[in-house]
């Protein structure tokens, strides 16, 4: 399902009414970048493409594009994944 910029700022305003992480709410990836070495990404839906230079990663919503040097994804399962590396550039992309 797309979604469309209005039903976000909905989704948006009621994780703010409520007190809940828009994560939550809404469906989208919740991403916690530690330094430029590591970023870890729970609620993935699976990886588009991969190599050492560039990781994209299926947020549902969005697309997380990794750029950077020597990435390696080093853990993943169902809803997380992990990457380590020299980590330059995050980008999301509708």
């Amino acid at each position: 399902m797309d979604w469309n910029q209005k039903e976000l700022n909905f989704l948006t305003r009621a994780a703010d009414v409520f007190d809940l992480p828009a994560d939550v709410i809404g469906s989208l990836p919740h991403i916690e970048l530690i330094g430029d070495c590591q970023l870890l990404l729970s609620g993935h839906q699976g990886i588009l493409s991969y190599s050492t230079e560039t990781i994209d990663i299926n947020g549902g919503k969005l697309i997380v594009r990794l750029a950077g040097e020597g990435l390696e994804l080093t853990a993943m399962n169902g809803s997380e994944l992990r990457v380590k590396g020299r980590i330059t550039k995050v980008e999301l992309v509708r």
